[in-house]
């Protein structure tokens, strides 16, 4: 009898933890389609001149163990007595991140030690303190908004000053207007407790134990060499030499139904030539929004379509450049959080402290300055040498650089749906999952393809799910839904 096959959407850690797993424990044979030429989705590395640039920022650390040995089996760790030139490897890198605010470097998350003290000074620390102590034996009820849930966990004025207007920055929505339940996705398990307890127990937590700590609070991480992609390119390779199949530049431009069952997809080239690839499942990680978008065959019901035409994304704007080390501020940060209202970058990597192995030359700074905007709007929208122009002068002002004539080189990256928003219709998300959940062999996994936000662990986990209920001839999905829903963690973009 011939091989089933799952068509699997999209080459990111979804698309490829799903290959590799249905290779793992099914006979049944994955085909990816990726839409564009690159392997890795949103986790992919971009190479600019010999330079590594990673879209966002991955650190690889997860609470799950089997994601880390899943990591580790793809890329060794690199140990004292690795032979140089070596170059598949995993690196332990050092966490820093700070915030940049009022022109000082504050801890993040916010460290409440001297350091923090003087740089607030007393008037503040004492008001942060108050308004903390009043949160806690008044907090607000119900919570409305985003803006409910910070002050109910930190207190109006740590509120104010640390997540008000980066949130903004991030989001382009006031966190009044934003629902509560943001907070409990983005920064659950973290609160003023949280980082108390983790100051006291840090002196006597045994090295290297980590994996019952909140990710905002971890201390080291692992990270592929060369960027994130080279562990994705390195799944890529085996899925195909254990006979799986992947199509880059093959997007899915249809996707054909009948009688509650997925028989097959369509396709379309960089040529624009189309193809029909039929299917025994289907997991896709493209943005739900598309998905149902490209449902043929079986109506789909109204209020299902409606919802899925009103998802949001924010999008995202990545300025790399280089710098001569001299001519540049010397930071041992991975990223900085910029809080300061007169700029409009709202973060700044360094790839030099997430791994030396991603500038070309070690006399230069590389960084990335993030911007975060909508498709389409004035930002999304300025020609390269306009975004390179504005990123050279917030430079300047932050006081990174003595004057733009410092850069020497820069490269503008856009990043479209980088963040599933819950904003327009995703209250209303629950028609599309109930729909989605009737079709027997499709499975919804990834950032995108389940609206979610997403860390690449949790990713990872609901593609693991998903074959585990194909493997197991399991119709509920609920374990796939029920990754990311337990109270752990967050950080990428701070809110």
């Amino acid at each position: 009898m011939e091989k089933k096959t799952a068509c699997i959407i999209g080459a990111g850690p979804a698309g490829l933890t799903a290959a590799l797993e249905l290779l793992e424990q099914t006979d049944i044979k994955p085909v990816i389609l990726e839409a564009t030429d690159a392997i890795g989705g949103l986790s992919r590395t971009v190479h600019y001149k010999g330079n590594c640039i990673d879209i966002g920022g991955h650190r690889f650390f997860s609470k799950s163990e089997r994601v880390m040995n899943f990591w580790l089996k793809l890329l060794p760790l690199a140990k004292e007595d690795t032979p140089r030139g070596q170059e598949r490897l995993m690196l332990k890198r050092k966490r820093l991140s700070r915030i940049l605010f009022l022109r000082k470097l504050f801890s993040y998350p916010l460290s409440l030690d001297g350091l923090l003290l003087r740089q607030l000074g007393l008037r503040r620390t004492v008001a942060i303190a108050g308004s903390y102590l009043l949160s806690r034996l008044r907090p607000r009820r119900p919570e409305a908004s985003l803006e409910d849930f910070f002050i109910n966990h930190f207190g109006k004025v740590l509120y104010q000053l640390f997540f008000k207007d980066y949130t903004y920055k991030v989001w382009g929505v006031p966190c009044a207007e934003l629902p509560s339940s943001w907070g409990a996705q983005r920064v659950k398990g973290v609160s003023v407790r949280t980082v108390l307890s983790h100051a006291l127990k840090r002196k006597f937590r045994a090295a290297g134990e980590q994996r019952h700590m909140e990710v905002s609070l971890i201390e080291w991480f692992l990270y592929p060499q060369y960027g994130p992609g080279q562990l994705w390119e390195a799944a890529a390779e085996e899925v195909s030499q254990r006979g799986g199949i992947i199509y880059k530049e093959a997007r899915v431009v249809a996707v054909e139904q009948k009688d509650q069952s997925i028989t097959g997809v369509v396709v379309e080239d960089s040529s624009g030539r189309r193809k029909r690839i039929s299917c025994d499942y289907l997991l896709s990680s493209m943005p739900v929004k598309e998905l149902i978008q490209s449902l043929q065959g079986d109506v789909v019901p109204p209020k299902v379509a409606r919802t899925a035409e009103g998802l949001v994304y924010r999008d995202f704007i990545t300025v790399g450049m280089l710098i001569p080390k001299e001519k540049c501020r010397s930071l041992a940060d991975n990223w900085i959080y910029i809080q300061e209202k007169d700029v409009m970058v709202g973060r700044i990597q360094i790839f030099n402290n997430w791994s030396p192995a991603l500038v070309a030359d070690p006399a230069m700074m590389w960084l990335g300055l993030e911007y975060f905007c909508n498709e389409g709007d004035v930002l999304w929208q300025k020609p390269d040498e306009a975004m390179t122009a504005l990123a050279g002068r917030e430079l300047v002002q932050l006081g990174f650089i003595p004057d733009v004539a410092a850069v020497s080189d820069a490269v503008v990256m856009r990043m479209p749906k980088a963040y599933p928003a819950y904003l327009g219709s995703y209250e209303e998300f629950h028609h599309i999952r109930d729909y989605v959940d009737t079709i027997r062999n499709l499975f919804l996994i990834g950032r995108n393809g389940m609206h979610r936000y997403n860390n690449m662990d949790h990713s990872m986990l609901t593609a693991i799910a998903a074959v585990e209920n194909i493997a197991a001839g399991r119709e509920t999905k609920d374990a796939v839904w029920a990754v990311n829903t337990e109270a752990v963690y967050h950080e990428e973009t701070k809110s």
